[in-house]
C-alpha cells in the first residue's frame, strides 16, 4: 500500500506575533489561533517534514534553508519586548532540502541553498500554533524575487512529488 498524498496548505499567521500578545478585544486573534491549531487535524498523516515557502523571503533564485538547526529570524518592529524572545526550537531537514533543490532543478528551475537566515515570522509564528512541541522538521524555501507566477506555479508542479513522501507544503 502506497503513502497517503499529503494536502499543500495556504495558512496564515496574522499580524507579527499577535498570537503571543494581549489584545482588546482579548479574543481578537482566538479564532485564528483555534484554526492554527486544528491544522494537524486536518492534515491526516503526521508529516514527517514541513516545506514553508515564506511570503516574508524573496531571493534571486529559489533557495532553500538547509540548516539542520536553524534559528529564528524576528523579522517585524514595534511590538513589545517578550515577542523577540519567542523560541521555537525546531529542527530543519538537510535531506529533504536537498531532495527540494534536486526536484526544482530537475524542472529547469534555478535554486541555492542558505545556510544562515532564520526562519521567518510567517514560518514559526503559526507553526508554535500548529506543532508547538516543534517536533516537525521544517525547512524554509524562498519566492523567486519577480515574483513570475508561471515559475511559482512550475515550483509548485516540480515539488509535487514530496506531498507523496511524507512531507507537507505550506
Amino acid at each position: 500500500m502506497s503513502a497517503p498524498t499529503l494536502p499543500t496548505l495556504f495558512i496564515p499567521h496574522g499580524a507579527g506575533p499577535c498570537f503571543f500578545m494581549d489584545w482588546d478585544p482579548a479574543d481578537t486573534w482566538h479564532r485564528m489561533a483555534d484554526w492554527l491549531r486544528a491544522v494537524p487535524r486536518h492534515v491526516g498523516p503526521r508529516p514527517q517534514a514541513v516545506v514553508v515557502v515564506s511570503a516574508h523571503w524573496e531571493a534571486p533564485a529559489f533557495t532553500v534553508n538547509g540548516q539542520a538547526d536553524p534559528p529564528l529570524l524576528y523579522d517585524y518592529g514595534g511590538f513589545p519586548p517578550h515577542t523577540y524572545e519567542l523560541t521555537y526550537p525546531v529542527a530543519g531537514a538537510p535531506a529533504v532540502a536537498a531532495r527540494v533543490r534536486a526536484l526544482l532543478e530537475a524542472a529547469g528551475l534555478e535554486t541555492a541553498e542558505e545556510s544562515r537566515r532564520g526562519l521567518d515570522h510567517g514560518v514559526f509564528i503559526p507553526f508554535r500554533l500548529i506543532h508547538p512541541d516543534a517536533d516537525v522538521p521544517i525547512v524554509q524555501l524562498s519566492l523567486r524575487r519577480g515574483l513570475d507566477p508561471a515559475e511559482h506555479l512550475a515550483a509548485g508542479r516540480a515539488l509535487a512529488p514530496l506531498r507523496r513522501e511524507g512531507v507537507l507544503i505550506v
